[in-house]
């Protein structure tokens, strides 16, 4: 049977990541709860494929809405850290992904892509999965994609909305709404 997330405690991690100014740092769960923030988790394949960096610029082209939302973005795949700076090295007109707003993390073990039952064991690499995990530290939110189909940003962004409400959101809900109670 598979483990139910949302409305647990999100598996705490820490992993080493490429910052926006690229340069090596490390991004933890842990930190985003200490600063009160709203963390948005998404794992990806694999560096210079190709849905991955669609679903990555337009996210980082987004980066300002989710600051205004206090949440920090975080991306990861199990390629190194090394392969995330070549990619983001790499101009967008070349199959790179250019500079992000947000880090890269490298899960190259493997534990948080298991720990986020996202992990494909046999292929090394992750599912697209996104978490919405809240300041407390529990997710709130779950999609899982098949690895040939892209992430809609502006479902991320209304469904972070819809939670920070903390109210009951109808089908179609749209920010600046009401809420059913």
């Amino acid at each position: 049977m598979a483990e139910r997330l949302v409305g647990t405690q999100a598996p705490r991690f820490e992993m080493e990541a490429v910052m926006p100014n690229q340069t090596f740092g490390k991004v933890s769960l842990e930190k985003n709860i200490e600063d009160d923030k709203w963390t948005v988790l998404f794992f990806y394949p694999m560096d210079f494929t190709f849905v991955c960096p669609t679903e990555i610029v337009a996210i980082s082209a987004r980066s300002d809405e989710f600051d205004a939302l206090n949440a920090r973005i975080i991306g990861a795949s199990t390629d190194t850290i090394h392969s995330h700076l070549a990619w983001t090295n790499t101009p967008i007109k070349e199959g790179g992904i250019g500079k992000l707003t947000y880090p890269l993390a490298a899960d190259t073990n493997h534990q948080v892509a298991s720990d986020y039952g996202v992990l494909i064991e046999e292929e090394g690499v992750a599912l697209r999965g996104l978490f919405i995990i809240n300041p407390k530290g529990e997710i709130q939110y779950e999609v899982v994609h098949h690895n040939n189909i892209g992430r809609e940003v502006d479902e991320v962004l209304r469904v972070l909305q819809a939670l920070q409400t903390g109210g009951l959101c109808p089908i179609n809900w749209q920010p600046g709404e009401k809420t059913i109670v």
